[in-house]
């Protein structure tokens, strides 16, 4: 890979637009629209003064700007440059480098120089002062006083449907131009094939070359790339947008009536279009619209095997808040002859015995499991109850550790690094991956399970301390989703290789491939070590640390079922502050 770095060249976002449009062109060509072709070649053909100004545009925020906000040192200079004997002429276009560099993006259709304006891009585009100018006819027009502030002012003409017209019919004596991009949503198009989601943005070439963020060189064929078809493009798109209007306030009633189909040999575009689902269903239970939001909870719950946890178990409740008792006791009846999770067995076990109440079925067996370790500690107010814990509990002989979520994943990322990035098709398929893009989807492991058993074996024959350390040095720094690398260092993980036996070890890596997403989170706060332990005892606990007022979360209590069920020394720390709020 190579791109540009800002201390070096002055047009290194121009250079890392093009490294992209190169990468797309070779591996995605053959799902290039026409038009999408078209604007390749029409690009590569502008000037690099206007080609730069066009990815500065690219680069920042909507499709609407002022054209005295389009001033850059670099691209001035290129322009003056480039028109130095058009300049001693006294030609216009030379004397203002910023319109010499978009007059050929307008030529191209890229760029609109007069677009008609909404009131609320108006509203975006000009300060309050501007406006009041602007609009000091429709405000006269409208009886309001001229003091208002702007958000009042906006409401104020919303009710008067105002027709969108461009600036200069706005405001005549307007002292510049809003322009408007037109192959915004062609360059999001591109950024997708490139990178395979929209959450990552052109940044992350800046954020690497300045060592900001460092990622993993994973080898990848030449034809790795995020999607096989254009229809799957199109379908993610399609997805993301409703997100937004969703995200918007748009009602959830007429978003459901437009959820695209996806491919149906596509899981994990499938598995984002259940997501949605999901959070329509939300949305229209909030909303009051009890049958929407159950059919968008079965949409996105079922079938059980490929469906969403969270919408199943929200279907049920939903039921049961409804009245239709029966309906909701058969399908949770179904789920737990399915062999359900851990997340959604714990559901299931509180849902249930109401339901058998409410159809006067006898009563489920109780199910108890002993508690874990109890510590009642009465501190010292202090703004953060997990350090004054720590400090309370430390010893000399017993040091204590903040690692919530950190240390055991982050042991589990140095030990099966080998296993996380390897090279198998669809999981890395450009320079930035913080991880495998499938590292959420269904057969993750079961397509790496070899690999981590692999490295596994490592703690059987204590090899592990070795390559977790090895790993730690090699890869100082580098992205990994289960490295968290500023809340570790090598005297926190030798000490823990010390005092962990590879037996419990194993015992927590194994239940965080059972469900990667879910255990990730929900580990204890604290851990103390006692690496003078005499022979057969402990050598170390983990401490979860609730304030005044908190209660285990469910995460966390499937934790502790877990350590006590492996022997794994596990304490709660409940504490009660000294001195009154």
């Amino acid at each position: 890979m190579s791109v540009a770095a800002p201390l070096e060249d002055p047009f290194y976002y121009l250079t890392n637009f093009e490294f992209v449009l190169g990468w797309v062109t070779e591996r995605h060509g053959d799902l290039l629209s026409d038009e999408e072709l078209a604007f390749l070649a029409e690009f590569a053909a502008l000037p690099r003064a206007s080609r730069a100004l066009l990815v500065r545009m690219v680069m920042r925020r909507g499709e609407h700007f002022r054209t005295s906000k389009l001033v850059y040192p670099e691209i001035s200079a290129e322009v003056s440059a480039d028109t130095a004997d058009r300049a001693e002429t006294g030609d216009s276009a030379a004397s203002d480098p910023g319109e010499a560099a978009l007059a050929p993006l307008v030529a191209a259709g890229l760029v609109e120089s007069a677009p008609a304006l909404s009131l609320e891009v108006l509203f975006a585009q000009l300060r309050l002062p501007e406006l009041r100018v602007a609009l000091a006819e429709e405000v006269r027009a409208a009886g309001l006083p001229a003091s208002l502030g702007k958000g009042a002012l906006f409401d104020a003409l919303v009710p008067r449907r105002l027709k969108a017209r461009p600036l200069a019919e706005w405001w005549p004596a307007a002292p510049d131009r809003v322009v408007r991009l037109t192959v915004m949503a062609t360059c999001d198009r591109l950024r997708l094939m490139f990178f395979g989601n929209l959450r990552q943005d052109w940044s992350d070439f800046v954020l690497a070359e300045l060592g900001v963020q460092r990622f993993e060189r994973v080898p990848f064929s030449a034809d790795s790339r995020a999607f096989r078809q254009r229809e799957e493009v199109d379908a993610y798109l399609a997805l993301h947008r409703l997100r937004e209007r969703l995200d918007a306030g748009e009602p959830a009633s007429m978003l459901a009536a437009e959820l695209p189909p996806v491919p149906a040999d596509n899981p994990w575009l499938s598995a984002r279009r259940r997501r949605l689902a999901l959070a329509l269903g939300r949305q229209a239970e909030r909303d009051g619209e009890g049958e929407r939001a159950l059919g968008l909870y079965r949409l996105a719950g079922w079938p059980a095997e490929t469906g969403s946890v969270e919408a199943r178990i929200r279907h049920l409740r939903l039921l049961e808040r409804r009245g239709e008792h029966a309906e909701a006791h058969v399908l949770a009846e179904a789920l737990v002859g399915g062999s359900p999770g851990e997340a959604e067995a714990q559901a299931l076990s509180r849902l249930r015995p109401r339901l058998r109440r409410r159809l006067g079925l006898a009563p489920l067996p109780r199910e108890t499991a002993p508690d874990p370790e109890r510590l009642e500690l009465c501190l010292p107010r202090s703004s953060s109850v997990e350090p004054a814990v720590g400090e309370h509990l430390a010893r000399n002989d017993a040091p204590v550790a903040y690692v919530e979520n950190t240390l055991l994943t982050g042991l589990f990322g140095l030990l099966c690094w080998e296993a996380l990035f390897a090279p198998l098709p669809g999981a890395f398929f450009h320079p930035f991956h913080s991880g495998p893009a499938d590292l959420y989807r269904e057969g993750f492991v079961a397509r790496r399970r070899e690999r981590f058993d692999a490295c596994l074996a490592r703690l059987d024959d204590g090899r592990h301390r070795q390559a977790i350390l090895a790993a730690w040095r090699e890869k100082q720094g580098l992205a990994n989703p289960f490295v968290h690398w500023g809340a570790l260092d090598e005297a926190l993980l030798s000490l823990s290789l010390d005092c962990l036996p590879a037996e419990h070890l194993r015992a927590c890596f194994e239940r965080l491939l059972g469900d990667l997403k879910a255990n990730r989170a929900g580990l204890p706060d604290l851990i103390q070590f006692f690496p003078e332990a005499p022979a057969g005892e402990p050598r170390y606990r983990l401490i979860e640390v609730k304030g005044p007022g908190d209660r285990l979360q469910d995460n966390q209590r499937r934790w502790l079922a877990f350590f006590r069920e492996q022997g794994i020394p596990v304490a709660v720390c409940l504490v009660r502050w000294a001195d009154p709020a």
